[in-house]
């Protein structure tokens, strides 16, 4: 198995530190590591560059997880790429678990992270419009690269929800993605707490979007999102109620809610008809080359 290892990070440098010290120590040293900085303001690219351990370094501008898997992506060379969160250091297990993964055949390998925090189920496959979808976290999985290529990498319109985007399209396709618990990751939560709030308009505008492009509008993935925002405003309804939030808070959110969703819907849609092939992804990596502001390459 030749590895690349794709790390994303941003403005986050010693658990970065603590993410490139894992790989050396717990991956082999055949083992290629690209990281994807940007735009970090705090000493990143002069440590990374530092280390002899980094094969490849590529600054970019935008504060976008799919366009830096993309650029990273676009730098890795080898036959199975795995992407990593700079927040992440690897398990002992990980590199066996994917390189045994691989061996078997398998699309798609992720594993679990601890100290993170998601909000979906990794383990077991959801029904979207008659087609099974199984998740993965974006930050801690394996591709084929065959897979990513069919796939034409990640969608660069999400903001957020890139990975459940190309969850679907990978189901679309007829790849399968696996769990193994050996595929660990631990993630140590910073001074701040670790979590930030979330962007409600972005994440329903990457809901419809999805939702639409992959399947269309139809009556389950309208559904689907119709439910969603009655489960989420009932929620914050308990927030007002028990004064985490304020009624302001709670109306504000659901425009945010309502006027994203519409334009998720709209977009989704639109790049629905743009790329009318099984991969649905006219935002991908072929669409574009300028993402680097910056290589440092030492291979």
């Amino acid at each position: 198995m030749e590895l690349s290892v794709v790390v994303s990070t941003l403005n986050d440098r010693e658990r970065l530190l603590s993410c490139l010290d894992a790989l050396s120590e717990r991956t082999p040293s055949a083992t290629e590591i690209v990281v994807v900085n940007g735009p970090s303001s705090d000493g990143t690219t002069g440590v990374v560059r530092d280390r002899s351990d980094v094969d490849v370094l590529v600054e970019i501008s935008e504060r976008n997880s799919n366009v830096s898997r993309n650029a990273g992506l676009r730098a890795a060379t080898g036959d199975v790429v795995a992407f990593l969160d700079g927040e992440y250091a690897i398990e002992y297990s990980w590199y066996d678990a994917v390189e045994r993964a691989i061996a078997d055949g398998t699309d798609v390998v992720t594993g679990p992270v601890t100290g993170g925090e998601l909000d979906y189920d990794l383990q077991n496959p959801h029904t979207v419009a008659g087609r099974s979808v199984t998740h993965f976290d974006g930050n801690n999985v394996a591709f084929d690269r065959t897979v990513l290529e069919a796939l034409d990498g990640f969608d660069e319109y999400l903001e957020v929800g890139g990975e459940r985007d190309c969850a679907h399209r990978l189901a679309g396709l007829g790849f399968e993605t696996e769990w193994d618990a050996g595929m660990a990751a631990r993630c140590e939560v910073g001074t701040d707490g670790g979590q930030t709030d979330r962007d409600w308009g972005d994440t329903y505008r990457s809901r419809a979007y999805r939702l639409a492009k992959n399947y269309g509008v139809r009556p389950t993935t309208v559904g689907r999102i119709v439910g969603s925002a009655l489960r989420d405003g009932t929620a914050g309804v308990r927030d007002v109620v028990t004064g985490d939030a304020t009624p302001t808070d709670w109306v504000g959110n659901g425009t945010d809610v309502v006027a994203n969703a519409t334009g998720g819907l709209r977009d989704g849609l639109r790049a629905r008809w743009a790329d009318r092939s099984s991969r649905r992804n006219p935002n991908g990596l072929s669409k574009r080359h300028d993402r680097a502001v910056r290589v440092y390459d030492r291979r």
